[in-house]
């Protein structure tokens, strides 16, 4: 029982478990907590994650990174067009104007969506996830930046989908962190809102949060974000000032070289973190590019200079969403700095000094996103039970509908404002008597990405039902929804229709009748009849009025069809990328078993070698020990030549060969050192049962034939010990013994199976005595005494029976 919270980053990305124990960061095959975001295509398999970064400096152009950047947007994007130049893979655009990514792959080139391949990387996160799990994981929270667009949470909505994940939730980065902050520091909110800044700098990104929390709520009131400002950023400028360097000292075009590039900017990165925690830090990198060593330094005060346009950048989210949440510096309790990219001095500086505070680091910088979904995760299942605490998120774009009036005229309405709670629901009223089409955008543009399409999808509504209202239209009502993932959607269309239907008048009910006097007696069956008249006639009956039956009005609702056309996959394409993913990830799981059984060759090659000609050399014939050497070593030879590249079954083949040869040399070995011990236990255990089973005073309650059996059965162990280790002495260590201990250990249980239960017997215990009989009683006491009284109360409870009551005198 487990939910997965899966932090997807643009460098890295953190995989976190809810359990019942709490969460836990999960590690991955390396033990590292961060697995590096990024995929490998080479002529075999893929390598994903950490076994991708290790093919990175060989294969740049084949090594997938940042796909975080590029899910959901077109490539004629202006961000996207930005980064095709820093990007050492091919990429380019497609017949929609999607991205496609060209790698070469199976000994063919291949071009796949950025959907495609964070699948690839979620499908890993969750493999992760489930080998630490011990048993399958599929439902999950995964974060994505507080500024993604409709069309960015659909695909990210996609790659889960393709990686078999169901998404629970879509959370914003900021939120997961305000989450992971404020459900463990419940009893340090007062009644008073506790006010605190969230600031989050990542690799590609910058975000802000402003929340309010209570004992029982979080409310995100305001965000900010700048979508390209983050520690690459920084990288970026200190690697074109040494590009520049370089170019003018050594004549050298670092740019113009994939992997030199890729070398620089790995150095420049060492060069920062060493930065944030030192004043000073050297550059030295040998043979970067036509054969040309590089060397260089930078302090931290030349590193502010570089990015001071970056830091001015940074303070404007920070204040956009102070300005949005209407506070000022004075009315915050705190602000939390989290990020990979945040370390960086200068970078808490510029927050300290407008806050007028130091910066509180008390969340893992780079865990806090991952544990804060784990437990959104585990909030949302049925399977869980957390303490009640609410989350309230905001959405950073306002969002809009549009709609053809009966005029034609064009009709326009903001429905979900800046920074409206997440989930959220509108109703909107109609009269139509046709089919008409909502459209949905997002109203303001300039929060979009430059160009980014603003159109969110279109929703027929209709065919509509007839009504009898006097102008021939129906009444509806339409349900918008802005639900936990960020998206807008027609959640259902109603035609409202007002009835009037007679109701008849509930029935008049007669007053209770009083009850007669005690002295009266109830006329015939129960019913008080009125009096005759002297002449016998009956009085006079008047007849009720008929009630008017009333009008009440009804309200009649009829679901509508509503149709969508929204951003997204196809089912059918969907469908086919998640067939082609599971064939794609059966390849590698074949070639890593293959790798599996090449290894172990490998391993049965170098250990069985030494040990024959060291340990297991008294085991083994001098010839047989020379003859199985040279066959280890031409197996050796195979690996690196002719069986370099063999099929799974082939390598088991060899494997099982050398084991046909090695097993019985080891055996012996093993055998010489457990068969002692093991014949001495039978020896010691044999003898004890048959002296046990000697007749004497401790075992006389046992029938002699079973006590003669045990002593039976214990000879014969012996005996056959005795055979056996004869037969064993005459045979030499080279040769296959015929005395095994398994064998010695079986005789041994069945002695101990059949002797047990016979001399574990207990005695009889002895016959209860006699209860000596109780003395006559006086003649007085069994029958009463002389004046008659009742015998006392017997043993068994039963007294005298009582005197019959005396019948009351009638005189």
């Amino acid at each position: 029982m487990s939910v997965v919270g899966l932090d997807f980053g643009s460098v890295n990305s953190v995989v976190a478990l809810a359990r019942r124990k709490g969460i836990d960061v999960v590690l991955n095959t390396e033990s590292k907590r961060e697995t590096p975001a990024m995929v490998n295509f080479g002529d075999k398999q893929r390598f994903i994650g950490c076994a991708a970064a290790d093919k990175i400096n060989m294969q740049p152009k084949n090594t997938i990174v940042q796909l975080k950047r590029l899910i959901g947007l077109r490539f004629s994007d202006p961000e996207v067009q930005a980064l095709v130049p820093a990007f050492l893979f091919p990429i380019s655009g497609g017949p929609n104007d999607e991205i496609l990514i060209t790698v070469d792959y199976l000994g063919e080139k291949k071009t796949f969506t950025p959907e495609r391949l964070v699948a690839m990387i979620l499908s890993d996160l969750k493999v992760i996830a489930e080998a630490d799990h011990g048993a399958k994981v599929t439902d999950s929270v995964i974060s994505v930046p507080v500024f993604f667009t409709d069309a960015q949470r659909r695909a990210m909505l996609d790659a889960a989908s393709i990686a078999g994940l169901n998404v629970m939730r879509l959370m914003h980065e900021t939120t997961a962190t305000a989450l992971a902050y404020g459900i463990f520091k419940t009893a340090e909110f007062g009644d008073d809102p506790h006010n605190v800044v969230f600031v989050d700098v990542g690799a590609s990104s910058m975000q802000v949060c402003v929340v309010r929390f209570t004992k029982a709520q979080l409310k995100v009131l305001a965000t900010g974000f700048d979508r390209n400002l983050g520690g690459s950023s920084f990288d970026q400028a200190m690697m074109d000032h040494f590009c520049e360097e370089f170019k003018a000292t050594k004549k050298i075009d670092i740019k113009s070289n994939a992997r030199a590039s890729l070398r620089l900017r790995t150095a420049v990165e060492k060069m920062k973190k060493i930065l944030s925690a030192n004043p000073e830090a050297p550059l030295s990198i040998e043979c970067i590019m036509d054969d040309v060593d590089v060397n260089s330094k930078m302090t931290r005060e030349k590193m502010e200079e570089l990015s001071s346009a970056l830091l001015d950048r940074m303070m404007e989210p920070v204040k956009k969403a102070m300005s949005e949440a209407g506070m000022i510096p004075a009315d915050v309790k705190a602000v939390e700095l989290v990020g990979n990219a945040s370390r960086m001095p200068f970078i808490s500086s510029q927050l300290e000094a407008f806050f007028g505070m130091p910066c509180s680091r008390t969340l893992n910088a780079s865990e806090c996103v991952a544990r804060g979904c784990a437990l959104q995760g585990a909030m949302l299942s049925p399977q869980f039970r957390v303490r009640d605490f609410e989350v309230v998120d905001s959405f950073p774009f306002p969002v809009s509908f549009s709609w053809q009036a009966d005029g034609g005229e064009v009709k326009d309405m903001e429905l979900f404002e800046r920074n409206n709670a997440v989930p959220s629901s509108k109703m909107m009223t109609f009269f139509r008597n046709e089919t008409f089409t909502l459209q949905a955008k997002y109203t303001t543009p300039t929060l979009l990405p430059p160009n980014a399409m603003t159109q969110i999808g279109s929703f027929d509504v209709g065919p509509i039902p007839s009504t009898n209202s006097d102008d021939g239209k129906t009444k509806l009502k339409v349900k918008v929804r802005l639900n936990l993932n960020g998206l807008v959607s027609v959640e259902s269309a109603q035609a409202v229709e007002e009835i009037e239907e007679e109701v008849a008048p509930a029935p008049e009910v007669a007053p209770a009748a009083e009850a007669p006097m005690d002295t009266d007696a109830p006329a015939e069956n129960g019913e008080n009849t009125a009096p005759e008249d002297p002449n016998g006639e009956k009085p006079m009956e008047t007849e009720a009025a008929a009630p008017v039956p009333e009008k009440k009005k009804k309200v009649k609702k009829i679901d509508v069809p509503v149709s969508s056309t929204v951003g997204g996959l196809p089912a059918q394409v969907l469908e086919q990328f998640v067939n082609e993913e599971f064939e794609m990830a059966l390849q590698d799981r074949v070639m890593e078993e293959t790798k599996e059984r090449k290894n172990a060759v490998e391993e049965y090659v170098y250990g069985m070698r030494t040990k024959v000609t060291g340990a297991l050399s008294d085991f083994v014939a001098p010839e047989a020990a020379e003859s199985f050497v040279a066959l280890l070593n031409a197996t050796e030879d195979w690996l690196y030549e002719d069986g370099e590249d063999e099929t799974k079954g082939v390598y088991n083949a060899k494997l099982e060969e050398l084991k046909a040869i090695g097993d019985p040399i080891e055996l012996r070995a093993s055998e010489e050192s457990a068969r002692p011990g093991a014949c001495a236990l039978l020896q010691t255990k044999a003898s004890a049962v048959l002296a046990a089973a000697a007749p004497d005073a401790a075992h006389e309650h046992i029938d002699a034939a079973d006590l003669e059996k045990v002593r039976g059965e214990a000879q014969a162990a012996l005996d056959w010990l005795a055979e056996k280790q004869g037969l064993q002495a005459a045979v030499g260590k080279t040769q296959d013994p015929v005395l095994l201990s398994a064998d010695v250990d079986k005789k041994l249980a069945a002695l101990e199976r059949f002797s047990t239960p016979i001399m574990s017997r207990p005695k009889p215990k002895p016959p209860a005595p006699e209860p000596a009989p109780e003395p006559a009683k006086p003649e007085a006491e069994a029958n009463g005494d002389a004046n008659g009284e009742a015998a006392p109360m017997e043993e068994d409870g039963e007294g005298a029976p009582e005197a019959a009551p005396k019948a009351d005198d009638l005189d």
